[in-house]
């Protein structure tokens, strides 16, 4: 098996899409106020505490990780090729950028794939350096990271809370607008509170590639897994400092911030953790080939889930916006993550690839 068709890649990116459809599918079932609120009902707070403890800013990390591991990947491709990777990698960052700017006006304002385009023009420029530099700039992202969700709890603690947008669940045309109006600050609450962190996973996922993270008997994957356990309890332990503060902050401003701030190292942590779980069950377990098609195609599969988030909450589809709790959408995220993989997988089976795909391999090499 080539190291890009290992299946723990596509592991990866099949767990990230369930743990980014957790996170985002209430943005997308609820109304703005709601979000920023507590839930009065036990149940579902418990799941709010849930999905911040275990999901929320873990899993679009291993997302961003395989991301930069790719791009490496692809460099070496165009060398054994003899190609231009500048050539290649503009394209592919231009298609990048339209689709997530179609995406976030067309169905989910909280796009990830424009920030994608933006932060691949940066880690392009850096791509050349040693992986110890890599390393070090990925490290100082850290900080960088926790002073910009401080800035971000300053502004949630001074900015009152919006008014409310029915519009997301009215008509399609209803829903676009109402997009399109919170699509800036949005793509600035994105960039401030994943950006950097982002960043850091793109550069390490390049080392990772360097250093044949997901080959077979690999040094660096097994010292990974080894460290699993204490990569757990420090994490949670982290994150449960990023739940405290939400749970007690209007108790105490102070702990709000210094705990939302802590998301900044207990993200990377728990990941990272993830991460290693993923190698490991990856050398005991031969996933189903629906899964690992899945994650090989992540980018229908992660569009689709808003397509069909879109008709579960849209007045054009099922109407249900702003009428489910947390507990209810925790369970109803992993139906609309597989539903959404049906179709994408068995396109794949057909033509080779998922239909965004094909596009995006079709602009890139031309």
């Amino acid at each position: 098996m080539t190291q890009d068709r290992n299946q723990a890649v596509d592991v990866v990116r099949a767990v990230a899409l369930i743990g980014i459809a957790v996170v985002n599918l209430p943005f997308m079932a609820q109304p703005m106020e709601t979000m920023l609120v507590t839930p009065a009902a036990a149940v579902d707070r418990v799941a709010l505490y849930l999905v911040e403890l275990v999901f929320q800013a873990k899993f679009f990390l291993l997302f961003s990780f395989v991301f930069g591991w790719g791009m490496e990947i692809q460099i070496q491709a165009a060398q054994r090729a003899g190609a231009s990777f500048a050539r290649r990698f503009s394209r592919r960052l231009a298609m990048l950028a339209l689709f997530g700017a179609l995406h976030a006006v067309l169905v989910f304002s909280g796009d990830i794939l424009l920030l994608y385009a933006m932060l691949g023009l940066i880690t392009w420029a850096v791509r050349g350096a040693t992986s110890r530099r890599l390393l070090l700039v990925a490290g100082g992202m850290i900080p960088v990271a926790a002073l910009s969700l401080m800035v971000l709890a300053v502004l949630f603690a001074e900015i009152p809370l919006p008014p409310a947008h029915p519009n997301l669940g009215g008509s399609y045309t209803e829903t676009v607008l109402t997009r399109w109006r919170d699509w800036p600050q949005t793509f600035f609450f994105l960039l401030l509170f994943q950006g950097h962190l982002a960043f850091a996973a793109f550069l390490a996922g390049i080392v990772a590639a360097r250093y044949g993270l997901f080959e077979s008997g690999n040094a660096l994957a097994k010292n990974l897994r080894r460290k699993v356990l204490p990569l757990l309890v420090l994490g949670l332990t982290i994150n449960a400092l990023y739940v405290a503060s939400g749970a007690f902050g209007e108790a105490s401003p102070v702990l709000a911030s210094l705990g939302f701030c802590s998301l900044a190292l207990g993200g990377p942590i728990l990941a990272t953790a993830y991460l290693g779980l993923i190698l490991s069950l990856s050398d005991r377990v031969r996933f189903p080939r629906f899964f690992l098609l899945a994650g090989r195609n992540s980018l229908s599969c992660y569009v689709t889930q808003g397509l069909l988030a879109g008709l579960l909450f849209g007045g054009y589809g099922l109407g249900l916006f702003g009428t489910l709790g947390n507990l209810t959408l925790l369970a109803l995220s992993f139906a609309v993550t597989i539903l959404a993989m049906l179709p994408v997988v068995a396109f794949a089976s057909r033509f080779g690839h998922g239909p965004l795909e094909l596009l995006l391999r079709k602009v890139t090499y031309g």
